[in-house]
C-alpha cells in the first residue's frame, strides 16, 4: 500500500461507525445490491449520481467496514473553484478533502491523460474510486450527461465501473435530515466491464475520443435505471 493511502484509509474508517449510525437512524438508510460486488476482486470505480452534499460519504459508509475497496479516492474540482463557495471551500477545497482522498481534475486541457494524471497513478497503485460522472450536483434533481473522464480511467486501468444510485439526498437540508423526513436509499448495480462497453457503444472507430463520452452516458443510463427502481422502492407500502 502506497503512503498516500493511509490518510484516507484512516479517516474513512474512523468516521465509518458514526456516519453509518447517523445516516441509518436519521436518514433511514437502505442499502441494496451489495451482492453485485461479490465477484469484483480488484480495484473498481463506483459511479454515482450527485444530488446532495451528503453524497460523498454514502458509498464508503454503505460498503462493509472491512471492504477491500477501501480507501476510496475522489475526483474533485480545482481548489480555486471553491474559493467563493462559503463553507464549502473549507470542506471541499481544503485539507480535509485531500485527507479524505480527493484529488483535483485539471480542467480545460483537452487531454484526459494530463487532466487525470493523479487518478491514473492511483489506479496503477491499486486504488478504487468514487466518482460523480455528472461533474457536479444536479440543479433540478434529474440525472445529467456524464463526462468522459470516468470511462477513460476505466479503459486504461481495466477497472470495472459499478453504477450506484442515490435517492433521498436531493436538496436535503439539515432540518430534513435530523427530523427523519427523508429515506436515503443506496443501490449498487452490476459492474460494467470493457466487454460490455464494446457491445453497447457502437461505431467506436468513428467516435475517436468521443467514445469515452458515449461510455460515460451509458453508465449514467445504468444509474438512471437504478433510480427508477429506487422510486418504486420508496413508494412501496411495505417501507
Amino acid at each position: 500500500m502506497k503512503y498516500y493511502f493511509f490518510a484516507p484509509l484512516f479517516l474513512q474508517k474512523f468516521i465509518w461507525i458514526p456516519t453509518r449510525l447517523l445516516i441509518s437512524f436519521f436518514g433511514r438508510l437502505k442499502i441494496i445490491g451489495l451482492e453485485n460486488l461479490a465477484d469484483v476482486n480488484r480495484n473498481a470505480i463506483f459511479a454515482a449520481n450527485h444530488a446532495g452534499e451528503i453524497d460523498p460519504f454514502l458509498v464508503p459508509c454503505s460498503l462493509p467496514f472491512f471492504s477491500h475497496f477501501s480507501p476510496l479516492f475522489y475526483a474533485t474540482r480545482e481548489k480555486s473553484f471553491y474559493d467563493t463557495n462559503g463553507w464549502r471551500k473549507h470542506l471541499f477545497g481544503g485539507l480535509f478533502i485531500n485527507a479524505w482522498g480527493g484529488y483535483d481534475v485539471k480542467v480545460g486541457l483537452s487531454n484526459y491523460d494530463k487532466s487525470l494524471a493523479k487518478h491514473v497513478r492511483i489506479s496503477k497503485d491499486g486504488g478504487s474510486f468514487c466518482i460523480f460522472p455528472e461533474g457536479g450536483i444536479t440543479p433540478d434533481g434529474n440525472i445529467r450527461q456524464g463526462k468522459g473522464g470516468i470511462a477513460y480511467l476505466a479503459a486504461i486501468s481495466g477497472m470495472p465501473i459499478i453504477p450506484v444510485a442515490f435517492s433521498g439526498t436531493y436538496k436535503i437540508s439539515i432540518r430534513d435530515f435530523f427530523l427523519c423526513k427523508r429515506r436515503i436509499v443506496v443501490r449498487f448495480g452490476k459492474p460494467i466491464y470493457q466487454e460490455e462497453f464494446k457491445t453497447e457503444v457502437l461505431n467506436r472507430e468513428s467516435l475517436g475520443l468521443h467514445v469515452y463520452k458515449e461510455e460515460a452516458n451509458y453508465v449514467m443510463k445504468k444509474i438512471s435505471e437504478l433510480m427508477t427502481t429506487h422510486d418504486a422502492i420508496i413508494k412501496s407500502p411495505n417501507i
